[in-house]
């Protein structure tokens, strides 16, 4: 089977790889490039568990398939923190212990992390309708919601206690 030659740039980083036209982006991050922190849950973009940025976007890595790729700008879990600081959605996660198995918590935390680079100031209602793509069947989402509300607080620089 023929493979497609694909440059994009993930995590900052321009980065060439080979894939074959089916594969999936989820499938190339884990498997061609070595980037294991997307996990496959469902494989039908139903649990967000595979939830990159792509673009700006938030997308299932499970549904875009890793031609796609070509020429755009991805952010992975692995490329959430600021050099050896935690992003302080990551820090509030581990804060308000919003993770228990962790198998969700990498497509929550870029969930989160979208939600407020699009929307600092979410209310509680727009951070739970945008986290309801993401399935978490260990911590229930309200450990996770004060997360979220309490990183996008201090991301606008206000005191949060």
């Amino acid at each position: 089977m023929a493979k497609n030659y694909v440059t994009t740039t993930i995590n900052g980083e321009q980065t060439e790889f080979l894939c074959e036209t089916q594969q999936t982006l989820l499938d190339v991050l884990r498997d061609v490039i070595g980037l294991t922190g997307s996990k496959e849950g469902c494989a039908s973009g139903d649990c967000g568990a595979c939830s990159v940025i792509m673009n700006g976007r938030l997308v299932c890595s499970c549904l875009v398939l890793g031609v796609e790729a070509e020429g755009a700008t991805i952010t992975t879990i692995e490329g959430i923190a600021q050099g050896d600081k935690l992003h302080p959605v990551q820090q509030k996660f581990l804060e308000h212990a919003a993770l228990q198995c962790g198998f969700c918590t990498p497509g929550l935390i870029v969930a989160s992390k979208a939600l407020l680079d699009e929307n600092p100031n979410p209310t509680e209602t727009e951070a739970r309708y945008w986290l309801a793509g993401n399935l978490c069947r260990c911590t229930g989402y309200d450990k996770i919601i004060r997360a979220v509300m309490d990183a996008a607080a201090e991301l606008r620089g206000e005191s949060v206690g």
